[in-house]
């Protein structure tokens, strides 16, 4: 598998994040700091900020307050596709495919915002227009195989099983050629083998391809299998950050999540 050419250092910063929606507070304050080449993972019961806080992120909703920065750079003026292009993707909780085309096709679909010619060049089909199609071409039957989709690479996702259409949310985003990958809850509904094998996929998109990966997920076995760092939100605020064995013996997120702290 081919690595990403970028080896310059980057941090995700976010500082003091506070969203709102009318009189109810999605979150408040947040802060916290991801390292290039972490998998790091944001946990919490249900409701407690974790997709909204992906949504500022990714520029889908705008924080009233705080700063969200990127390689050293400011997202919270941006747009949705240029925090893409900066080099930010997404694999969504809910499946967000185009049901009738085929996985290639879907993968093929993400490489929009790479593409440097206009609508003549791309009517004649020649030189740069050209050379870019086959680039993204190579670019994506790497993800074809490096996801073990080679079976399934002509097949209409409308036709495929649930977990595989996970595994294609998630080579869509890979697609983009990203530095950081947003990944929501890529293994819910899914069973123990299905399970495994995204953790694996997980794993090596991290270690092989050298891509920092930020996961909101609820199966807390493989959040403490996989995470560097976890950061623990209830009703919109940060209660616990640390290592996976931190997290676990902290009696503050038991209660969050059991309703009672252990004895």
């Amino acid at each position: 598998m081919v690595v990403l050419e970028d080896s310059s250092e980057f941090q995700l910063e976010i500082d003091s994040v506070t969203m709102s929606f009318g009189g109810i507070s999605a979150l408040h304050d947040v802060s916290l700091s991801v390292e290039k080449g972490q998998i790091y993972s944001i946990i919490g019961p249900n409701g407690a900020g974790k997709t909204t806080l992906f949504n500022c992120i990714s520029g889908m909703y705008r924080a009233q307050r705080g700063s969200i920065k990127f390689d050293g750079k400011e997202l919270m003026r941006l747009k949705p596709p240029e925090i893409a292009h900066m080099g930010i993707a997404r694999a969504f909780q809910n499946i967000e495919l185009f049901q009738g085309m085929t996985v290639l096709d879907n993968l093929m679909s993400a490489r929009g915002h790479l593409s440097h010619y206009g609508f003549l060049r791309a009517a004649i089909y020649l030189g740069k227009c050209r050379k870019e199609e086959i680039k993204s071409r190579d670019w994506v039957e790497e993800i074809i195989e490096f996801l073990d989709m080679q079976a399934i690479r002509k097949t209409p996702v409308a036709g495929l099983p649930y977990g595989l259409q996970k595994r294609v949310e998630l080579g869509r985003a890979l697609a983009m050629e990203p530095k950081l990958l947003l990944v929501d809850e890529p293994v819910s509904g899914m069973n123990i083998d299905e399970t495994e094998d995204m953790a694996r996929y997980l794993l090596d998109i991290n270690e092989e391809m050298d891509i920092t990966v930020v996961l909101v997920e609820h199966d807390m076995g493989l959040v403490m299998d996989l995470s560097d760092r976890v950061t623990v939100l209830n009703f919109g605020t940060k209660i616990a950050e640390g290592t996976p064995q931190e997290i676990a013996n902290n009696p503050v997120v038991v209660q969050a999540y059991l309703g009672e702290a252990e004895s």
